[in-house]
């Protein structure tokens, strides 16, 4: 199995500007959302800042933050 990418760091003497990583999206209890592993779901509890935790009906999932695999519907 191959491993992720490491990112690529930003020299500060590059004249291109940094990445810019976008804030983790924000979810609330209730919100229906879609995972690429899980499928569909509903946000049933959130940790401030730190996961969420989605019932997709067969299983109960926490899902931590950044969330770059769920995304609100």
């Amino acid at each position: 199995m191959r491993k992720p990418a490491a990112p690529k760091r930003h020299l500060p003497t590059s004249p291109f500007k940094a990445p810019v990583t976008p804030p983790p999206e924000r979810f609330a209890v209730g919100d229906q959302v879609t995972h690429d592993i899980y499928g569909l779901g509903r946000v049933i509890g959130i940790e401030e800042e730190v996961a969420a935790l989605v019932d997709f009906g067969s299983a109960r999932q926490r899902i931590l933050s950044p969330y770059t695999k769920m995304s609100k519907l």
